[in-house]
């Protein structure tokens, strides 16, 4: 299946994604007409929504999917509260949102849908090709703030110049899991960065900065390598293959939508958007610039729903 890369680009600029049935190719299914599916969340899983919505309301005519992006904690506030059919997480839910969700009465299917290398980025002109855990933990920790502000504090070889850095704000998945797997503890970071949920705001911010690091989805990287340039972590470099075969550590993650059970129930609409998202997760998951799982447990992810 060929998709448009440069689409999710287009519409997360917007900040909030509403791709019409108007495309009028395809077939058409015969799925009651005038439903809609809101879904919302994780910028890094926001590639892989918006490419399944734009193929799905294509085959499916009268069927409106709302793609927002929120960040995956912002998605799951709004999930609990009742206001979504799906939420994209680029990490588990946390206890505290699962009881949020319990006490507002919402039931919901965790969905693995991908697997994603968190990617290190500098600006193409930077002379780095590597960088170590420790050192990016030295880069990023709270005890940094204020004081670790050029590179060569770093590492002595490295240049003499003001390091720029940029990262998801607080309500990301992408921090959570960043913080916990450098810093050591989810959520401790320095604060005096250039904070977004939005991974364009990020991408622009590096490429338009030659002492600027950042840090997000692979996706993002692939969309934008003539303009950014990936560092290998602990000498591994972000790619496909590195992912699978378990050897980008500690940056290697799983990426999931939560389907509310009452949707995926009480929703034909809802349930034939997810298992279509799972029969076409092969093709469309690369596509987009993540690694997709066994075909076997795509398979047996529609069979446990």
């Amino acid at each position: 299946m060929e998709l448009s890369r440069q689409t999710f680009n287009r519409y997360t600029l917007a900040g909030v994604v509403a791709v019409t049935a108007a495309l009028g190719i395809g077939t058409t299914s015969a799925l009651s007409q005038g439903s809609t599916i809101k879904i919302d969340g994780s910028s890094t899983v926001f590639p892989i929504s918006e490419a399944m919505a734009e193929e799905f309301m294509a085959q499916n005519r009268g069927t409106q999917v709302t793609v927002g992006v929120s960040g995956t904690g912002g998605g799951f506030k709004k999930f609990c509260a009742g206001e979504l059919d799906i939420t994209g997480a680029s990490r588990p839910i946390k206890g505290s949102e699962a009881d949020e969700c319990k006490a507002k009465g919402i039931e919901y299917v965790q969905v693995e849908v991908a697997r994603d290398a968190l990617t290190v980025v500098v600006h193409p002109s930077n002379p780095l090709t590597n960088i170590t855990t420790d050192q990016l933990k030295k880069m990023w920790e709270p005890a940094a703030e204020g004081k670790i502000t050029k590179w060569n504090q770093i590492d002595s070889s490295w240049p003499d110049a003001p390091i720029a850095l940029y990262g998801p704000g607080t309500d990301s998945g992408t921090f959570d899991y960043f913080t916990a797997a450098i810093v050591g503890e989810e959520g401790a970071s320095r604060t005096d960065y250039t904070a977004s949920e939005d991974d364009n705001v990020l991408v622009l911010g590096v490429s338009r900065n030659a002492n600027a690091l950042g840090y997000f989805g692979m996706a993002y990287y692939l969309e934008n390598q003539d303009t950014l340039k990936a560092l290998s972590v602990n000498g591994v470099a972000p790619t496909p293959a590195n992912v699978e075969d378990g050897t980008y550590k500690p940056l290697s993650r799983p990426i999931y939508i939560y389907v509310k059970k009452s949707s995926l129930t009480g929703n034909p609409q809802v349930r034939s958007f997810v298992e279509f998202v799972l029969n076409n997760a092969p093709d469309i998951v690369p596509e987009v610039g993540y690694v997709p799982l066994s075909e076997a447990r795509y398979t047996a992810i529609r069979q446990g729903l």
